[in-house]
């Protein structure tokens, strides 16, 4: 057995210059279709303008969220790490999810029809919507089949394939 130090990969300098740079080239090129962080802060403020305003989902995030900023603030975040791949975002929204009792298909539904709805109005270019509306049914997806997995075991496994796409 040896002594020698394992070392990272994270502590590498190649493999950081190299994270860095994969993340540079995904945020050019969302950028390049319209999805700066100007566009996430946009989409983020009138998303949750709806959400706080509709009658299945207001309820569940009244329920949870008091301070409405923060919580803002956390998602342009999270929707940068998911967009731009910038890293930025720590948490688990699984788990946060996972402990609100009663979600099902209709909620997830009900929340991607509203982003949807809210990415074609704040529309520059088609394949910035076709970006971020894929990347938000494949989120309400894994959340809901986490949850139905929780609930159902295996059976819940396809728990998504209903969810409506953009």
């Amino acid at each position: 057995m040896t002594s020698a130090p394992i070392r990272s990969h994270a502590a590498d300098p190649d493999t950081r210059s190299f994270a860095q740079q994969k993340r540079a080239e995904k945020r050019a090129a969302a950028e390049e279709i319209g999805i700066d962080a100007a566009f996430i802060d946009h989409l983020v403020e009138a998303f949750y303008a709806k959400i706080r305003e509709d009658d299945l989902l207001g309820p569940i995030f009244a329920e949870r969220i008091a301070d409405w900023p923060p919580h803002l603030a956390r998602m342009k975040t999270f929707w940068r790490s998911v967009l731009h791949n910038s890293g930025e975002f720590s948490g688990n929204p699984m788990l946060k999810h996972l402990a609100i009792p009663g979600l099902e298909l209709r909620h997830f539904s009900r929340w991607l029809d509203l982003f949807y709805e809210t990415l074609r109005e704040a529309e520059g270019y088609p394949a910035a919507t076709d970006l971020v509306g894929a990347r938000a049914r494949m989120i309400a997806d894994s959340l809901l089949t986490a949850i139905e997995m929780r609930r159902n075991g295996l059976a819940g496994g396809r728990a998504g394939k209903d969810l409506p796409c953009v």
